[in-house]
């Protein structure tokens, strides 16, 4: 089968996330698709596939693209682009196959300054009348839409620039997911926290992790479920935990978790979720978890803590404590002794505990936060039976966090391990509060 040349179009944020989103859908999807040319500089991506329909399966789910067209050309001028569309192997059979079609013409521009008017843009789309196109023109519901998109150079100082680089043609073939950012805007969310995460890196998230529909996706951190709604979102079965119980329990009056699965009408997506020290893991341990997605506490908020006694000779005696003739920890205002725990500690539990869950190519991904003002090289947590497929990193001004992204390949993988190791030789929370100048 002779494949067929499509004009990926992405946004220029979060560039990079884009290739591993882009892998990732891709091979979720199980496309042959060939990256060795893709740019992180540009926004645009040429690939070759066989159809339409795997075009639009690839980026359905895509946070980090606008749109995928199939090409039609490119030029430096309007004269070389209208040049190369006519040199198109294979292009009187397309004009045939549009001729009669409803259609319309949109207009792209990267970088581009001022909208162009009604005028213009009728005096360019008029030198096109070499298509034949003999359909009706509908701008609310076309068959087909023909997309002009033109480059310009970047913004010199508050100019910019008027000329475009570069024309490029194509027939618009699908759209990506990034309308779901506005769905899922934390503003619109009946349950947030100050630590809730956004929207937009928490469906890139789910994407990269392979979040699968019918799947079960588990956030041991859940917090106020950032993820779970993310991976909700993409048709997983979704539960959770938080050593938090306030987390869980919301802020009373059915404004918690599940009512925001509720708001988006996704409830048969939400299992549920549990008041849970994740190292003292209560889920059965025959259960095949096939993605785990979580945002650990760095311990900026307060410093990171587990069950147990700072000093467990001091509470010898204390658990079996009665109250009012009941046992303490029975009581529904018990609060349980916690004690402080390392991130480094927490992260090596983490992925043990995916290498004993997750299916063999099932994926771990969660986020890590490092300190950009070190001049010592940044550990990666690494465990024996899991392949770290990606580390993207979100930069800030002296820190930044990574989303790691493992795949499960099993006990005969037998690849590099660090657990035990001190990843960091001061305290990511104290550096935090200093403005990272100690």
């Amino acid at each position: 089968m002779v494949k067929k040349q499509y004009l990926l179009y992405m946004v220029q944020i979060h560039t990079n996330f884009r290739l591993a989103e882009l892998e990732s859908l891709a091979d979720l999807f199980n496309l042959d698709i060939d990256f060795s040319k893709y740019n992180a500089d540009s926004p645009f991506f040429f690939v070759e596939l066989d159809n339409d329909d795997q075009a639009r399966q690839w980026i359905k789910r895509s946070i980090l693209t606008k749109a995928i067209y199939e090409y039609w050309g490119k030029g430096e001028t309007m004269e070389q682009l209208h040049d190369t569309i006519k040199n198109l192997e294979g292009f009187q059979t397309r004009k045939e196959q549009f001729k009669h079609s409803s259609f319309k013409f949109e207009f792209e521009n990267f970088q581009g300054g001022k909208k162009k008017d009604m005028a213009t843009k009728v005096k360019q789309m008029e030198t096109f009348k070499y298509l034949n196109f003999e359909g009706k023109i509908d701008l609310k519901n076309p068959h087909e839409t023909f997309t002009l998109i033109e480059e310009y150079e970047s913004v010199v100082g508050n100019k910019a620039a008027t000329v475009p680089l570069s024309y490029t043609f194509g027939r618009f073939v699908g759209s990506s997911d990034r309308s779901s950012m506005e769905r899922y805007d934390l503003k619109k969310r009946p349950y947030k926290g100050t630590t809730s995460f956004e929207a937009e890196l928490s469906l890139v998230s789910a994407n990269i992790a392979q979040v699968k529909p019918g799947s079960l996706m588990y956030d041991p951190f859940a917090g106020t479920g950032s993820f779970l709604t993310a991976g909700g979102h993409y048709g997983a079965l979704v539960m959770g935990s938080d050593i938090d119980g306030r987390m869980i329990r919301g802020k009373g009056a059915n404004i918690d978790i599940k009512s925001n699965f509720n708001y988006y009408n996704e409830s048969n997506k939400f299992l549920d979720v549990m008041t849970m020290d994740f190292t003292h893991n209560a889920l059965r341990t025959n259960l095949v978890i096939d993605t785990i997605l979580c945002d650990p506490p760095y311990g900026i908020r307060e410093s990171i803590k587990i069950l147990g006694a700072r000093d467990p000779e001091r509470f010898i005696g204390k658990e079996n404590l009665v109250i009012d003739g009941e046992k303490a920890f029975l009581r529904k205002d018990y609060i349980p002794t916690k004690k402080p725990y390392s991130l480094d500690s927490l992260l090596d539990d983490l992925l043990k505990y995916s290498a004993e869950r997750l299916p063999v190519g099932g994926r771990l991904a969660f986020w890590m936060p490092t300190a950009n003002d070190e001049n010592v090289e940044t550990i990666i947590p690494l465990h024996s039976n899991l392949e770290l497929k990606y580390n993207c990193v979100q930069e800030f001004n002296k820190w930044s966090r990574r989303l790691l992204v493992y795949i499960n390949r099993g006990d005969t993988f037998n690849g590099p391990t660090n657990g035990g190791v001190q990843r960091s030789p001061s305290n990511f929370r104290e550096r935090y509060f200093n403005h990272f100048n100690k």
